[in-house]
């Protein structure tokens, strides 16, 4: 009978200059730490190759090296490289990571990459409280976020260079002006006079000029972001994954096209075990407090998914 493989646990601290690399050997509880320039894949899997034909010797038969990394700036690019290598990868969440609460904490890239190490050892061997392993999207999933993220984004805007627009203006008394959304803004800036009367001076005038500009450059991106989102449900042959499922919601009464393509990309792209789960991944969960008697709910988390949250809420 072939024994089973051992397993090494291994942890990756990244960040733009450099990744920090740890490996725990099999039953051992020392970690060995090296590293690599950023952003080198090629030395990377070089590392990985030397610590699995090291312990393999050491051990005198198969060991498995498992990766792991926290989800953040780097995204999901990494995971996808390792997996097509085929290298077991796990993302870990480090919100969900057990802390010490006596002190203030230290923290060092090794000391992170360390505890990552026996972190994934014990979510391993069946602990899955230690830590929360985050599901590593595909390529067309993470893709077809970008369109609600940016919506979001070029909507923040909006209402950015608006309240600049009218903050600039009530500075000098007006409290209106017609065009804020049309063409017509030039003819009106022409004519505009303050609260006492004046004519608008030279740079106050190029000032509010150039943000009416941002800001028409906004909202001519946002119809041109909207128009993509109407082509992908008119297209059946659309890259935009589960398009039938936008489809589908859009016949529920006051959700439109919008919406609906938001709520896919975002929220239905994903698997979810209970109502409580969904309402978890939305910030939607309440938070519970239960000491002796007292037994309460201290109002919801907003630790969740926060432009799906507002959106719902704009909904409903």
């Amino acid at each position: 009978m072939t024994d089973a493989p051992l397993i090494c646990t291994v942890a990756i601290e990244l960040s733009r200059a450099r990744w920090v690399i740890g490996a725990l050997p099999p039953k051992g509880t020392k970690v060995s730490v090296g590293a690599v320039r950023g952003g080198d894949t090629e030395r990377l899997m070089e590392h990985f190759n030397k610590i699995e034909a090291r312990l393999t010797r050491e051990f005198g038969q198969a060991v498995e090296i498992k990766v792991c990394f926290e989800a953040g700036y780097d995204g999901f690019w990494l995971a996808r490289f390792l997996l097509d290598r085929g290298i077991d990868i796990y993302v870990l969440d480090p919100s969900s990571f057990l802390i010490s609460r006596s002190g203030r904490r230290t923290k060092t890239d090794r000391i992170d990459v360390e505890a990552m190490t026996f972190t994934l050892r014990a979510y391993l061997a069946g602990d899955p409280r230690v830590c929360r392993v985050v599901p590593v999207p595909t390529p067309e999933v993470e893709d077809a976020k970008r369109i609600s993220r940016e919506r979001t984004r070029l909507a923040s805007e909006r209402t950015r260079h608006v309240n600049r627009i009218r903050g600039l203006l009530a500075l000098h008394g007006i409290r209106n002006i017609k065009g804020l959304w049309g063409g017509e803004r030039r003819a009106q800036l022409d004519s505009l006079v303050t609260g006492d009367g004046r004519l608008l001076g030279r740079y106050f005038k190029a000032e509010i000029t150039r943000e009416f500009e941002r800001l028409h450059l906004v909202l001519d991106q946002i119809k041109a972001l909207e128009a993509e989102l109407r082509d992908t449900l008119l297209d059946p042959a659309s890259p935009f994954p589960d398009w039938a499922k936008v489809a589908t919601l859009t016949k529920l009464a006051g959700i439109g096209e919008l919406s609906a393509t938001l709520l896919v990309a975002e929220v239905f792209q994903r698997q979810y075990s209970s109502r409580r789960h969904l309402a978890s991944y939305l910030g939607l969960a309440p938070t519970p407090y239960a000491s002796g008697e007292v037994q309460r709910d201290q109002g919801i988390s907003k630790a969740g998914n926060k432009p799906v949250r507002t959106l719902l809420v704009e909904i409903a």
